[in-house]
């Protein structure tokens, strides 16, 4: 028999309404104060990988669960001090390396809430309030996006998994709409299927591929111009010469990875009705620009897609994960459509007892709406925007920064948030992902690092990133990171050319002996 004993921080272990929550809110509070003493006070802790790493699982000891338990007080606060010492800190003014923000309190707090209540969005009896919230969330974005009443959607667990659903979606209704039924007889039964997406489309476009049977070889990719955006033309080619095959979407990027950079939408979109061709919009990341006014144009056209991703916990400021999947028709979810006896049996959904079951791949799937809808509730769309609008000034003040400076080369412009750039040297490569690595070890800076092909370049080269998605980052903070990159430049730039020179003279001394 289970021992019915009190919690450390109340008269239950559990996090019952009201009294229990406030436990909880006592527990992080306690945790808190662990960290302060502890906290490295840099993006990344200082040290090679495998060090901190190491010291991380010492501390844990051995790779086994204890047999008696250190109570929830200390194993709290141990954990603490291991992601205050050892951690990752997003509101360092210089992390800057990935589209992972700092998220908003409001949201954190809302993330405890949802954890406390462990509803699921499954069945009206795993949590009713969660499902009306999740409805008028998505419902909200999807009027943001311009779509109309009949508009649907559904969270997920990231933006690879809300484009795996959409290209999932867009496989069904394309082959349905062609007599098969491919959930029944499978993929085999559509005659060579293809997607169609930029060169540079998040790569998630081909694993969707891959996991839906398609193969990573039905993804045939469109040419893009100087600014990484899909030509128009070089799509209606790409389609041209496809030849004999089913096309089932055309996956236009709504602000990619590298370089925040938008298809033409409306172009795109063009096409897609010409040839009638699904057309998904994976805007995991400018999906957020519709919070601004200044910035929310670069989306035009967005409104005429099929199926639109979408991350808050990229623009938007939500704690992991954060994504939808919206469709401008929610009938199209039929699909995905399940009558499962135990959880929503036709009379229960007929007297109202029903759920989004039929709207996702998942069944118990957490309710990560409460902490959008919190941030929406908080916030508005305008405060959202202007946030934005913040971290876009940034990266326009870093990318006239970069323009200064005679070592830097600017690779790619401001869209939304990212410039690309890189150190000039002789030994490009070797030097500017050094650098990026000396950075994150000394503790000064988080930064990223991508690879482009340039105008006149055979190979792509190794290029430097900044994604600035910290509202509260000042200019001064940027000067401060550049100051230090081109110091520790000139640096590294020297280890590389003494490196180069040891090596030519040993060869050479190699080739005297012989």
């Amino acid at each position: 028999m289970i021992e019915d004993r009190k919690s450390a921080w109340g008269a239950s272990r559990f996090a019952r309404p009201g009294t229990g929550w406030a436990d909880v809110g006592r527990g992080l509070a306690e945790a808190a104060e662990s960290v302060a003493a502890h906290h490295h006070g840099a993006p990344l802790p200082t040290g090679d990988p495998v060090s901190v790493l190491a010291a991380v699982t010492e501390t844990l000891g051995g790779n086994a669960i204890p047999d008696s338990g250190i109570g929830e007080s200390e194993a709290l606060s141990r954990l603490a001090r291991l992601v205050a010492e050892f951690g990752l800190d997003l509101t360092h003014p210089l992390t800057a390396a990935h589209l992972q923000p700092a998220p908003l309190s409001v949201a954190v707090a809302a993330d405890a809430l949802a954890s406390a209540t462990n509803a699921s969005l499954d069945t009206y009896d795993s949590g009713p309030a969660t499902l009306a919230l999740e409805t008028w969330t998505v419902q909200s974005l999807a009027r943001m996006a311009g779509f109309g009443e009949q508009a649907g959607g559904v969270f997920s667990p990231g933006g690879s998994i809300s484009n795996l659903l959409a290209l999932m979606i867009a496989r069904d209704h394309t082959a349905a709409r062609r007599g098969i039924d491919v959930r029944q007889d499978g993929v085999g039964a559509l005659h060579r299927p293809v997607v169609f997406c930029s060169r540079v489309a998040h790569f998630s476009v081909h694993r969707a591929c891959a996991a839906l049977g398609l193969g990573e070889s039905a993804v045939i990719p469109v040419e893009v111009d100087a600014h990484h955006r899909m030509i128009p033309e070089a799509l209606e080619t790409a389609i041209r010469q496809a030849g004999d095959v089913t096309p089932l979407a055309i996956v236009a990027t709504a602000g990619t990875t590298d370089f925040g950079t938008v298809d033409p939408l409306p172009e795109i979109a063009d096409i897609a009705e010409r040839h009638e061709i699904w057309m998904h919009v994976d805007a995991a990341y400018g999906f957020g620009t519709l919070f601004s006014d200044r910035l929310s144009g670069l989306l035009t056209g967005v409104d005429r897609a099929d199926s639109v991703t979408l991350d808050l916990h990229k623009v938007g400021w939500q704690p992991a994960a954060a994504s939808l999947m919206l469709l401008s028709d929610a009938n199209r979810f039929v699909s995905l459509n399940r009558s499962v006896a135990y959880l929503n049996p036709d009379d229960d959904v007929e007297a109202g007892y029903s759920g989004l079951l039929g709207q996702t791949l998942q069944t118990t799937r957490r309710p990560d709406v409460l902490k959008v809808a919190a941030t929406l509730m908080a916030y508005g769309r305008s405060e959202l925007g202007a946030m934005l609008d913040r971290c876009n000034d940034l990266a326009v003040y870093a990318e006239q920064r970069v323009a200064t400076e005679l070592q830097l080369e600017l690779v790619a412009p401001v869209t939304l948030t990212t410039i690309v750039f890189r150190y000039r040297c002789a030994d490009l490569d070797a030097v500017n992902g050094e650098l990026r690595r000396r950075l994150i070890t000394d503790g000064k800076a988080l930064i990223g690092r991508t690879q482009v092909r340039l105008p006149g370049e055979d190979e792509p080269q190794t290029c430097l990133k900044l994604t600035l998605l910290n509202p509260e980052t000042a200019e001064s903070d940027i000067d401060d990171l550049f100051d230090e990159l081109l110091r520790l430049a000139i640096e590294v730039e020297s280890e590389s050319t003494s490196v180069s020179s040891s090596q030519a003279h040993s060869e050479e001394m190699v080739r005297v002996s012989e």
